[in-house]
């Protein structure tokens, strides 16, 4: 092949990529008419699966993560980096799944966020168990311990483990739609929440607190958003915790 012809295979394969990205992006922003926007801040692969390289990452044809499929039922995913005022701005609603430790002017700008209305589920694993292609250590993990304690205190929440409980999937939370966790942690209250009035279930699972004119309903177990564990069970279970954090 002469040099020529070799750059016009090339221009002629970019042109065709670009084309086929141009076509999804328009079939996803006509999927997504009329739906509300969601913030998504997570460490979790939920809108992208775990791949080990970048081609793998975005390839278009590949199977979505089954939490991306069912929040997108009902919303529109607007994935967040950092918390800020200018981030948050444009948003109403928010899940926090298995979070990066927030520095501590995310914590300010979160509380105030929720104060002046916003709603946000969090999804806070003392220890998570799940499968990872990464090492312990690599940044493309997710957070196998979750560091939110700072927000939670302010909100008038602490977050425990019992090391002794069973690594057995149990049912645990709503009645109604029951939560599948692994090894989850409890929710306490604790004294210092500024105007917060949290409710928690019996068996410490589920938080929900009223937090000035917001809300907040936190979940201590993470393991529902497994991407190997989709269920009728687990999806149930996050279409009622959603509709709880996000009904009007």
């Amino acid at each position: 092949m002469g040099k020529q012809a070799a750059i016009k295979a090339v221009i002629t394969a970019l042109v065709a990529a670009l084309l086929v990205s141009c076509n999804a992006m328009t079939a996803s922003d006509t999927k997504g008419a009329g739906k509300p926007e969601l913030g998504l801040f997570t460490t979790l692969p939920i809108y992208w699966s775990e791949a080990s390289d970048i081609t793998a990452l975005l390839a278009a044809d590949g199977p979505r993560p089954w939490v991306r499929e069912a929040i997108e039922q009902n919303f529109v995913i607007a994935p967040l980096d950092v918390f800020d005022a200018e981030a948050l701005s444009h948003l109403d609603r928010i899940v926090l799944a298995q979070p990066r430790p927030l520095a501590p002017a995310e914590n300010v700008a979160l509380d105030q966020w929720v104060r002046e209305g916003g709603r946000t589920l969090m999804f806070a694993d003392p220890m998570l168990h799940q499968h990872s292609i990464y090492p312990i250590g690599d940044k493309r993990r997710p957070q196998d311990v979750v560091l939110i304690s700072p927000i939670l205190a302010r909100w008038g929440l602490g977050l425990q483990f019992d090391e002794s409980q069973s690594e057995d999937e149990r049912l645990l939370g709503n009645e109604a739609a029951p939560v599948p966790v692994t090894m989850a942690g409890e929710l306490i209250t604790v004294d210092g929440g500024f105007e917060s009035e949290c409710t928690i279930t019996q068996d410490r699972l589920i938080a929900r607190c009223n937090i000035g004119k917001g809300i907040a309903v936190i979940v201590a177990d993470a393991d529902l958003l497994d991407s190997e564990r989709d269920s009728p069970a687990a999806r149930t279970a996050l279409d009622m915790l959603l509709r709880d954090a996000f009904r009007q």
